[in-house]
């Protein structure tokens, strides 16, 4: 049967065996609450010498409903050495973490942490808090051997993203730089009018409305002391930011090695919510024009990257303008010849966070790989191909370090948030280096991990992800409820990752199984499997999780009366494709954010390039699209509804608007359907506040209990 299909390495995580049938019996499990007193990793960052590891640990408090960020301090060169290692709880990989030094004590506002070579040695460089009670972000310089911090800027409206230059003489940071007009200025003598005057889209972007400024780099000599002289805007005049909204950083721009150049990533387009078209700009670091050197490349292309030696520059870069989620491609450009090249071509997979070896021989790089990320070496002039790591795990590149002879890494699982980890280069091997919640997972009873691939309605195989409960066993008699989870995206891999909602972890915790789906639509899987989602989004991928969810009612530790389907985003478009189109499977469903009816989304949305792309254009573009909305649209089935129905959106989403959600709440209540709405006034498309995240989990919880009744 179908159920019995599993890969022959089978991942397991046991508390059990972790801490010994004594301690187990009074192990505790993760709960929403919980989850906020783990502890997160921000910025990493290694000296210049490669003997110091600097990061942010943030740590929220739930009756404060905000979170403060400490900068700590830890020894590198004994991570790689030979001495014994423990055991990273909940990774099960080796642990070798040197004792850590807190260097700032807990505040609020830390961010853009990096190193800076000065005459006097290497600083920390980082953003903190301005002086007084609504002092605004500004650069600081920090001695890593002790001292007071050194304030750099006074901008008055404060700073973000901050960059050093590689010599150490200048810093490059962004401004907000206001450049249109309220209606108050427009019309001085109504200085009480509430409104806006909108001319054009993408007035409101993600979460945010146009604030009527642009993000602009600038560049800061520092004088003898480390502190900046006058600023030079790189963009001025020009009504276009850098990073890229909504979610662009720091990685959008750099120096050239020698400090005399920026490379920018800016959308110079006259038609921005249609269009992906992001280009590469080269700028000196004193001013002046601009120079494309990504002219003819319709998709995006972004985070630039200078190799060590200065002779190239390598970007990320999509070639199908208009899909968000097309293949990342690694293209690198001969600052000499002027020449661009595709060091990644025929690869079939994309790629993340390019970094130069130390060398500038190589790349290093993170991709998705069937449910998991791994990290990638690719030779410049080759092309040859190298996966240096492994495991159930996602990775993510944050630098090489140790000479280049190991990479540092972000480590994660669906069992336990970030770490910091080395990769060995040479031996593909693998030790965690950072343990901030290992207090923590001493005391947590863990689920386990299996991969079981199923057969999809063409006869392909789908990857599945199943969390199991952590008192699960195959042995007994016992039938488990169990959790459909649909992704979003819709190309968003079901990896190694762990949420602060969404949490597989704290799912099974709570007594479910969980089924987690790498459908069709999905990258990880090669680039057909991704792209058949777009143009089919009631289709194929549906299919998929029907398949998958009906071959697991089939093994008979699930109870068949017992199941729910799960999703946000297009996971909640999903969720209520399958209130109208599958039948009694389900005996709850749940969706956050999701997309209900096609038509008013097209309307409302502000990225219209996204919906563009998947759903062929707008519904008014020709009868054929007209057809595929009305097949593909959840609202056309909602007469069929008669599943319990738990809605949650934000207000402040503008990728999946509101009024999607009371949409299919107002036709769940007409009715007569069981079903509750979750609204949050101040959230957009993700729940970010502490207390918001427990409530949300609370009622995720209450509304799968009181339909799927876990044992106790």
């Amino acid at each position: 049967m179908d159920f019995m299909m599993r890969s022959i390495a089978v991942q397991l995580f046991s508390c059990c065996l972790l801490l010994g049938a004594s301690q187990a019996v009074t192990a505790e499990r993760i709960t929403p609450e919980r989850l906020w007193d783990l502890h997160r990793i921000g910025d990493a960052a290694v000296s210049p010498d490669g003997t110091q590891l600097a990061y942010f640990v943030t740590e929220y408090d739930v009756a404060e409903n905000s979170g403060t960020t400490r900068l700590m301090l830890q020894p590198l060169e004994s991570a790689a050495g030979k001495t014994p290692a423990t055991t990273s709880l909940g990774f099960e990989t080796p642990l070798r973490a040197a004792k850590a030094t807190e260097r700032l004590p807990a505040t609020k506002g830390l961010n853009s942490l990096s190193w800076i070579q000065r005459p006097e040695g290497s600083r920390l460089l980082y953003i903190a808090p301005g002086p007084g009670e609504e002092g605004k972000p500004q650069a600081w310089m920090l001695d890593p051997a002790g001292g007071d911090p050194v304030q750099v800027t006074d901008i008055a409206d404060g700073i973000g993203n901050l960059k050093p230059s590689p010599t150490g003489q200048s810093i490059a940071f962004t401004v907000e730089v206001k450049m249109d007009k309220e209606v108050s200025e427009l019309y001085d003598d109504l200085p009480k009018a509430d409104a806006r005057i909108i001319d054009s889209l993408l007035f409101r972007h993600w979460d945010a409305w146009h604030d009527y400024a642009y993000s602009h780099v600038h560049v800061a000599p520092l004088d003898e002391s480390g502190v900046a002289e006058p600023a030079v805007d790189l963009m001025k005049s020009l009504k276009a930011d850098c990073p890229v909204p909504p979610f662009g950083g720091a990685e959008q721009f750099e120096f050239s090695p020698d400090g005399k150049e920026l490379a920018l990533t800016l959308k110079l387009v006259n038609n921005p919510a249609e269009s992906t078209d992001t280009a590469i700009y080269l700028v000196s670091a004193s001013g002046g024009s601009l120079r494309n050197i990504t002219p003819g490349m319709p998709g995006y292309d972004m985070s630039p990257r200078y190799s060590p030696d200065g002779r190239l520059i390598a970007f990320d870069s999509m070639e199908r303008g208009g899909f968000e989620s097309d293949r990342n491609r690694i293209m690198v450009y001969d600052r000499t010849t002027m020449q661009t090249r595709d060091v990644t071509k025929g690869l079939d997979q994309t790629t993340h966070g390019a970094t130069w070896s130390p060398d500038s021989k190589s790349l290093y790089f993170d991709s998705e790989t069937r449910g998991t990320t791994q990290v990638y070496s690719i030779q410049v002039e080759s092309s040859e191909l190298q996966m240096v790591s492994k495991g159930w795990f996602n990775f993510s590149v944050v630098a090489p370090v140790l000479d280049g002879t190991h990479l540092l890494v972000r480590q994660q699982s669906m069992l336990r948030p970030t770490e910091l980890a080395l990769v060995d280069l040479d031996q593909q091997q693998l030790v965690t280096i950072t343990d901030v919640n290992g207090s923590i997972y001493k005391g947590l009873d863990l689920p386990r991990i299996e991969e079981r691939f199923f057969k999809a309605t063409d006869g392909k195989m789908i990857q599945n992800w199943v969390i199991l409960p952590p008192d699960y066993d195959e042995s007994d008699d016992r039938q488990w409820p169990m959790l459909t989870y649909c992704q979003g995206g819709p190309q968003g891999q079901i990896g190694q990752w762990f949420s602060y909602r969404w949490n597989f972890h704290l799912m099974a915790s709570k007594g479910y199984v969980v089924l987690a789906v790498n459908r069709r639509g999905l990258p990880g899987f090669g680039r057909e499997w991704n792209d058949q989602i777009s143009g089919d989004w009631g289709g194929q991928a549906m299919q998929d999780i029907l398949a998958s969810t009906d071959a697991m009612l089939g093994d008979p530790k699930i109870d068949r009366s017992r199941v729910a389907a799960i999703g946000a985003s297009f996971g909640g478009y999903t969720a209520y494709w399958l209130m109208g189109n599958a039948g009694n499977r389900f005996c709850a469903i749940i969706s956050h954010a999701g997309v209900y009816n096609l038509e008013s989304m097209y309307g409302s949305t502000e990225e219209l390039f996204f919906v563009n792309w998947d759903l062929g254009g707008p519904y008014w573009q020709s009868p054929e699209v007209a057809a595929k909305y009305a097949q593909f649209s959840p609202h056309r089935f909602a007469g069929n509804w008669k599943t319990p129905l738990l809605v949650i959106h934000g207000e402040k989403d503008f990728r999946v608007p509101i009024t999607q959600g009371m949409e299919a709440f107002t036709a769940a209540q007409v009715q007569g359907v069981p079903s509750r709405f979750l609204y949050f006034p101040e959230e957009g498309h993700w729940i970010l506040k502490p207390q918001n995240g427990v409530l949300w989990g609370r009622v995720f919880f209450d509304w799968i209990d009181r339909y799927c009744h876990p044992e106790e």
